[in-house]
This record gives C-alpha cells, structure tokens and sequence, in this order.
C-alpha cells in the first residue's frame, strides 16, 4: 500500500490530491485569475488529508509537478514538496506537468500536443502519441503557420496555449482544439506518481530543480 501526496501548481490551477495505490481518495484545486497558490495550497494539503481519513505519517511519497509551468508556482509546489519530504523523511516524485494536460485528452489516432501559454505566440509544448509515449521533447516554440506539418492528422491540442494558436494555424480539419482541457491537474497524477513509486524512480530532495524551460525575466 502507497499513499501518495501530489502537489500540481505550474500554472494557474492550484491542485491537490491523495491517492492510495494509483486510486485518488480526494482532490481539491482553484484555477483563478490570479495566482493564490501561496495562500491556498497548504490549506488544501489538510483539507484533501482530512476527506482522504489520512495524516501526513500516513504519506509514504510526495509528488510534485516538474514544469514547465510558471516560475512562481513551480517554485511555490516544489518548496512545499521538498519541506514535506524532508520533514517526513520520504522520498520526491517529479511528474512531467505536460503529461498531466496530454493523459486529459483520450484520444485513439493521431498525436497530442499539450501547451502551456508562455505568452504572445509562444508555448511550452510536447508531442504525446496515443498511448502517452512522448515523441517530441519539450520545447518553447513560437507557432508559425507551418508548426507542426511534420505530424499527419488528427493533431490534438489542449491545454491554456491550444486556443491562441487557432488563428495561426486555422481551422482546417487537421487540428482538433481541445478547449475543455486547460490546467494540468492532481486528478491524473495518482496512477503516475504510484508507478514511479514502484519502480524507485525519485529525485533527490536536496538537488531537485523545477524544469523552468526557460531563464525567469523580470521585466520593468
């Protein structure tokens, strides 16, 4: 039996779960219009804790998402996720945050492609097959008319970057815009987090750094 924390804050969705086994036992997020992640996610560590009938000495592992995402709420997750794991003595699950947009979309032909919004026309994106084996590394692209021509239809995108790029790339038959799917959430990183958990695949909790993409600009 593994009981599993996941923490998923790289974009504007602050989610949390706990899953027992890969089954998810309770879940609480908030997708607002601006970041409350600092105020809102170790409220609801306790609060999916408590609907979950668990204490943190029940936790056998936390999970964390990786990014790319935002610079703050990586941040924010993963200082949460490290002072758990040091607290409790525990071991660090890393979860590709793109993955958790891509499983969202179940489709049975043609490729996904997750996109988090990186502003203007660029996104952070990855090319997921069917199955959720990834068969382009992650990027930050900037869409062009041309993105993506190496890919047969159906292409599926999703995610908060998906919608922008319909007027770049059109309407015309080869792309299927998931606009129900935004946020990267808690609710698909019970069975990833357990699988890793089985097979030892942990970070280390001193040295482990969000995957950013990109450097953190502060503009004037």
């Amino acid at each position: 039996m593994a009981v599993i924390l996941n923490l998923e804050t790289a974009t504007k969705n602050c989610s949390v779960s706990v899953a027992e086994d890969g089954v998810t036992l309770s879940i609480k997020e908030y997708a607002g219009e601006g970041y409350a992640h600092a105020e809102k996610l170790h409220v609801f560590i306790e609060e999916v804790l408590a609907g979950a009938a668990k204490s943190f000495n029940d936790i056998d592992a936390v999970a964390v998402s990786m990014g790319p995402g935002s610079y703050t709420g990586l941040r924010i997750g993963v200082s949460a996720a490290k002072g758990l794991c040091y607290a409790l003595n525990i071991p660090l699950i890393a979860i590709d945050t793109l993955e958790l947009i891509a499983r969202q979309a179940a489709v049975k032909e043609g490729v996904v492609i997750p996109m988090i919004d990186a502003r203007r026309m660029e996104v952070y994106n990855a090319v997921f097959s069917p199955d959720f084996i990834k068969v382009r590394e992650t990027k930050a692209e900037v869409i062009m008319p041309d993105s993506f021509a190496e890919f047969n239809a159906p292409v599926h995108l999703c995610g908060d970057g998906a919608e922008k790029c319909r007027e770049v790339l059109g309407d015309s038959g080869k792309f299927v815009y998931h606009s129900d799917i935004i946020y990267p959430s808690a609710s698909q990183m019970g069975l990833l987090s357990f699988h890793k958990y089985k097979i030892s695949d942990t970070v280390d909790v001193a040295y482990f750094e969000p995957y950013y993409l990109k450097d953190f600009i502060i503009n004037k």
